[in-house]
């Protein structure tokens, strides 16, 4: 099963959707592709569903959204049903305890709906490797990225912070209004997205690829108007390019939005870019990092 989690909500099985079209449904299997390989236990699920008013029928309710669920996984396995066992190396609780393996040693099998949406103690589990998701896709290439970058391979960091960036086809669930939890693991994947721009753009910026990213950069200050870093970085960028009119503008700009929308200076770390960049101070040309750790910190 192959899981889209940056974007819309997809889930295929081969060339087989099953994401529900109902709205609820949807929620279950966008919890539960977050949480692929673990167990997500029935009261977080019905927190999700109904928030701190729900329903006497809660738990029955929510195992018919399974059934709906395990149903769609049916048909997307009928065609041509894979085999259990291809590296998944989870342990299957059929039996008892004693006679349990790992799904990758025993023979063979096929494979049916039970087996990929299980009820587990306390809750459900879809039962795929944590891989199949593209957020955990991300989140390891994202770290990949960063840990190349602290070793001072700014070219191989870039490399692989833009392979994460690119997995992104939109906010997190798109298509799935967000409950308690489904809105926390949203944000928390939304912040790790910023932070992995941020730093490939210090990398970039390290590296003299300020013309590189101008463009990318411009687009970014204008969609978050209050964020300092990608501003800061901007400002850097236009003013490498010849353009440091530009820059003065750009930060004129942020120091009024800054004030109208929440009574705020700019940081100190901007002002002091801001006067770099008026009296020309020659250290802002050079690849070294003058800018990009003390701000992308903030």
């Amino acid at each position: 099963m192959d899981i889209a989690l940056l974007g819309p909500l997809g889930a295929r099985i081969g060339q087989a959707s099953v994401v529900p079209s109902a709205a609820k449904p949807r929620k279950v299997l966008a919890l539960l592709g977050l949480d692929c390989g673990r167990p997500v236990s029935v009261s977080i699920l019905v927190d999700e569903l109904w928030g701190d008013r729900p329903p006497r029928s809660a738990e029955a309710t929510l195992h018919t959204y399974v059934k709906q669920l395990r149903r769609l996984i049916a048909q997307a396995l009928e065609p041509d049903a894979p085999r259990r066992g291809a590296g998944n190396c989870a342990t299957s609780h059929d039996g008892p305890a004693d006679k349990r393996q790992p799904i990758a040693a025993r023979p063979a099998e096929r494979l049916g709906p039970r087996d990929l949406l299980r009820r587990v103690p306390g809750g459900y589990l879809l039962d795929v490797p944590a891989e199949s998701t593209d957020a955990a896709r991300f989140e390891h290439l994202a770290t990949a990225g960063r840990q190349a970058i602290e070793k001072g391979v700014d070219d191989e960091g870039c490399a692989l912070l833009m392979r994460a960036l690119r997995l992104w086809r939109g906010p997190v669930l798109a298509d799935v209004e967000p409950g308690f939890v489904l809105r926390a693991e949203a944000l928390r994947l939304e912040e790790l997205r910023m932070a992995a721009l941020e730093e490939r753009f210090d990398a970039e910026l390290r590296l003299g690829r300020h013309r590189v990213v101008l463009g990318e950069l411009a687009s970014l200050a204008s969609r978050f108007p209050l964020h300092e870093a990608l501003h800061a970085q901007l400002i850097l960028a236009l003013h490498r390019s010849g353009r440091s009119w530009q820059a003065l503008e750009t930060f004129r700009a942020l120091r009024r939005t800054l004030a109208d929308e929440l009574g705020l200076e700019p940081s100190s770390r901007l002002r002091e870019l801001h006067e770099a960049v008026l009296r020309g101070d020659p250290a802002l040309d050079s690849e070294g990092t003058w800018l990009p750790r003390p701000l992308a910190a903030r």
